[in-house]
């Protein structure tokens, strides 16, 4: 067979149809862009392609056209990152997410009397996506958008307590750990105790280490495609331990419902 007339059928492979209905060369084009997501930094083509198990010249032809789209970004060394193009879908995904949960987290207002919020792992850094406010008059307030650190916080817990010892370690290396209170954990060993305490309660507390007064219970939602969390926050004198055995059990299901919101492809039976 001639190189063009393998290239002719590497291309009409890569655009037939997928197993699921669509478009196999998108759905391999997206594949890789979460790879890259997941391997950080720069990749190379010999690493998309070892790890996707596609042939050389497939991830080639895609990457190309990725770059051409402004999704990926082919830098100097002949590496690939992430393009700047993904940072406008990334945005809207996010006021998209905060719709999303509203209902759920109004749910969680209702049952609970607290301000409820959602919040993602973005990066080294927790960034709150949605929030609906308790009707206390003395209640919580986060800013939509607002990003924190995740060693004081009960959403940093929840999301990084099943993540590699050696991975919070070098996170924690790479933020530091300032002290917001005098309550906020400030060392990695005693930020990895706490993992271990959330593992074993299936929830995170922040306990006035945020903001003097302030407490926080946290779950992570189950098979997010991005690290996602819900809490509720409110004052330490109404957020005490007895509301927290009431508190939790609505936390987790809520945050079981949103798993499966977040986990649908969406789409239509019968399409």
């Amino acid at each position: 067979m001639t190189s063009s007339a393998s290239d002719a059928s590497t291309e009409a492979a890569a655009s037939k149809p997928a197993a699921s209905g669509g478009v196999q060369s998108l759905e391999r084009a997206f594949d890789l862009l979460e790879r890259m997501a997941d391997m950080g930094g720069e990749v190379g083509l010999s690493e998309l392609s070892a790890s996707s198990g596609l042939p050389l010249p497939t991830i080639h032809r895609l990457m190309r056209t990725l770059v051409a789209c402004g999704y990926v970004r082919q830098q100097p060394n002949r590496r690939y990152s992430l393009g700047p193009r993904l940072i406008r879908l990334g945005e809207s995904a996010s006021r998209l997410l905060g719709t999303w949960a509203r209902p759920y987290l109004e749910r969680l207002v209702e049952e609970t009397g607290e301000t409820a919020n959602m919040a993602l792992l973005d990066g080294d850094e927790i960034v709150y996506v949605a929030q609906v406010p308790s009707k206390h008059s003395m209640r919580m307030f986060t800013e939509v958008g607002r990003r924190v650190l995740p060693h004081s916080t009960g959403v940093g817990k929840a999301l990084l307590a099943h993540t590699p010892p050696d991975e919070v370690r070098a996170l924690l290396a790479r933020t530091g750990m300032p002290a917001a209170t005098e309550k906020t954990i400030t060392t990695p060993e005693g930020f990895l105790e706490a993992l271990e305490a959330v593992r074993e309660a299936g929830y995170a507390v922040d306990d006035n280490e945020q903001e003097i007064g302030v407490r926080c219970l946290a779950v992570s939602i189950p098979n997010s495609p991005t690290a996602a969390a819900v809490s509720i926050s409110g004052p330490a004198g109404r957020v005490t331990d007895a509301a927290t055995d009431k508190i939790v059990p609505v936390l987790q299901e809520v945050a079981e419902e949103l798993s499966v919101v977040l986990s649908s492809t969406g789409a239509a039976n019968g399409s």
